[in-house]
């Protein structure tokens, strides 16, 4: 399933930049003029060349498939993990912390599934938090490797654009003998600027702030399952725990799933004292 935001964003902006080339030449017959196979051939192969040769190659070679994490639609998965660290907490309260191997083997989620396991095991609350917290930083700087080649890529299309244009122009200036043709080389020639500018703003720059925000999206959901897994350890109510993780929820969200199951709003007040 696609994101729409990254679909209709991306599609939107393609409409609007060439329906403005239509309508100021009045004609589509300017859409055939924007098509300039060497301009193209200099821009994106001088920036996937130069991104080749910044980051290992390797990682080049997924562009591709961390393309398809920015269009894929995710679920932000939050409302699901504190209703799993809710029932982790009620099950520990009532059976001990040992009863959640079984709940474990469960969790399809290998860091919150270690986590569980390290709870299990008797680990030191400090430890579990910082094995946990490292288990998250190495993620984040995994995703800043990957979002940061479209960045650069960002960076070298217009530098390639302007190579494109300046070897346009001196083409050009090499067949000034032919005056009739002036017009058209030099339009020809500035087309490299126009393919550096747009795929850089359109595609490569949007792509890698989706991808950071992607990131970002990650990390708060690991951050609350950290603090899920070391409230559940510390023994706290599950009512507690709920509006202990609801505060990494959207404010329109947080008593939505306590109201679900008829729990009144502010219930952690009293069961703090239970």
């Amino acid at each position: 399933m696609s994101d729409k935001g990254t679909v209709i964003g991306l599609a939107g902006a393609l409409v609007f930049i060439l329906g403005a080339a239509v309508i100021e030449s009045g004609g589509v017959g300017i859409l055939a003029a924007l098509v300039n196979l060497p301009s193209f051939m200099i821009v994106m192969g001088g920036t996937l060349g130069t991104v080749t040769a910044s980051f290992p190659l390797e990682r080049v070679t997924q562009m591709g498939k961390i393309i398809g994490v920015a269009f894929r639609a995710e679920k932000s998965g939050e409302r699901e993990l504190v209703n799993l660290f809710v029932n982790l907490a009620d099950r520990a309260r009532r059976e001990g912390l040992l009863a959640l191997e079984t709940e474990a083997a469960q969790i399809t989620d290998h860091s919150i599934q270690k986590g569980v396991m390290l709870v299990v095991d008797g680990t030191d609350p400090e430890l579990v938090r910082e094995i946990m917290e490292s288990d998250v930083a190495a993620m984040s700087e995994r995703h800043e490797g990957k979002f940061a080649m479209f960045e650069a890529a960002g960076g070298y299309a217009p530098t390639m654009g302007i190579i494109g244009t300046v070897m346009g122009l001196v083409n050009v200036l090499s067949h000034l003998d032919k005056p009739e043709e002036l017009g058209h080389a030099i339009a020809g020639a500035f087309i490299a600027t126009l393919y550096g500018i747009l795929f850089a703003n359109v595609f490569f720059l949007s792509i890698a702030q989706r991808l950071k925000q992607r990131n970002k999206e990650e990390v708060a959901r690991r951050t609350l399952a950290v603090e899920g897994v070391l409230a559940v350890q510390a023994g706290d109510n599950p009512r507690v725990v709920r509006e202990k993780l609801e505060a990494f929820l959207p404010l329109h969200e947080r008593g939505e799933m306590a109201a679900a199951e008829g729990e009144p709003a502010g219930a952690a007040a009293q069961a703090a004292a239970a």
